[in-house]
């Protein structure tokens, strides 16, 4: 069972494509790409008007490609979150590039996220391969509010060097500067084509994906190092009533010492992860939440074929 949700009211906006009188409906895929900690789930999250994608200071945050359906009158666009470009060091990091390559084959236009921060000549063959795709590449330079308005010029010169086919687009994605001119662009790019999805759907994604993110997120804020990296979480059971829903999940760990830490002393680590989880569930379903927290031990399992197809790395 994937979401559904009705359009949100700030991307309730009118686009008429209009030829002899008739509304044509317009729809496509909207991938997102870029290198970690630019902003693309920050962006996602603002164009979709909805928590989708976790956010967190670290890199490797988003492991899996998500969508964010928006839908108009005459328009759907499915935006496709994906992981951070990285060089894969074990076969998780190897599925993650994976869910980026597929973002090349499916995509009607593409946005390719990048900021005031980072090093622009990092991971330069996915810009080489950008520069040469034949569809629609809109580059935004994120994060504009930390720079200078000659910093920001500089970078706009230089990527309109870089890729002289995209269109560059100087955006806040935490502040929302001149998202509306990078929503109505978007638009005006959609082929002609019926909805790919339910018009009151809001991502691909099951409740239980969504949990689970949330849960993983909250490992990511509170633990340090190679500990958050180590973690998959799974629920195990999402029972809902009307009144509440029951969860019960399990994080897993690749050691018995990594288990030890994600407890805590006397239980104090994961009861702190528990229940800055089930705030957020009850803040996103609207519902009072009742959430077990186990912790499991799967060694290596980031290397382990069947385990992380059982987590759904797989393209």
């Amino acid at each position: 069972m994937t979401l559904s949700l009705q359009a949100s009211t700030n991307h309730k906006l009118s686009y008429l494509c209009t030829q002899n009188n008739i509304t044509m409906h317009k729809s496509g895929f909207v991938n997102i790409i870029g290198n970690p900690n630019v902003g693309k789930s920050t962006l996602m999250n603002a164009l979709v008007g909805e928590r989708i994608s976790i956010i967190t200071s670290k890199s490797q945050t988003t492991r899996h490609r998500i969508l964010g359906i928006v839908n108009g009158e005459d328009f759907q666009i499915v935006y496709s979150d994906t992981p951070g470009i990285i060089k894969p060091n074990y076969k998780l990091q190897e599925k993650m590039m994976d869910f980026v390559s597929l973002s090349f084959d499916d995509a009607d236009v593409f946005l390719y996220v990048t900021d005031v921060v980072e090093s622009a000549e990092k991971n330069a063959e996915y810009i080489e391969r950008l520069s040469k795709v034949k569809i629609p590449v809109l580059c935004l330079i994120n994060k504009i509010d930390l720079a200078s308005t000659e910093e920001v010029e500089n970078l706009r010169l230089f990527w309109e060097s870089r890729l002289p086919n995209a269109k560059i687009f100087e955006i806040s994605a935490l502040n929302g500067t001149n998202l509306d001119t990078v929503f109505n662009e978007i638009v005006s790019l959609l082929p002609e084509g019926p909805a790919w999805f339910p018009k009151d759907q809001l991502t691909d994604k099951t409740e239980r994906f969504i949990v689970s993110e949330i849960i993983r997120e909250k490992i990511l804020l509170n633990y340090q190092k190679e500990i958050p990296y180590s973690c998959e979480v799974a629920i195990e059971e999402f029972k809902e009533s009307p009144d509440i829903i029951r969860i019960k999940s399990v994080i897993i760990v690749e050691r018995q010492s990594q288990k030890g830490i994600i407890i805590g002393n006397k239980g104090a680590a994961i009861k702190k992860v528990g229940t800055q989880a089930r705030l957020d569930i009850e803040k996103f379903f609207g519902k009072k939440v009742f959430l077990e927290t186990f912790v499991k031990v799967e060694k290596d399992w980031r290397n382990n074929d069947r385990n992380l197809s059982n987590f759904g790395y797989g393209v």
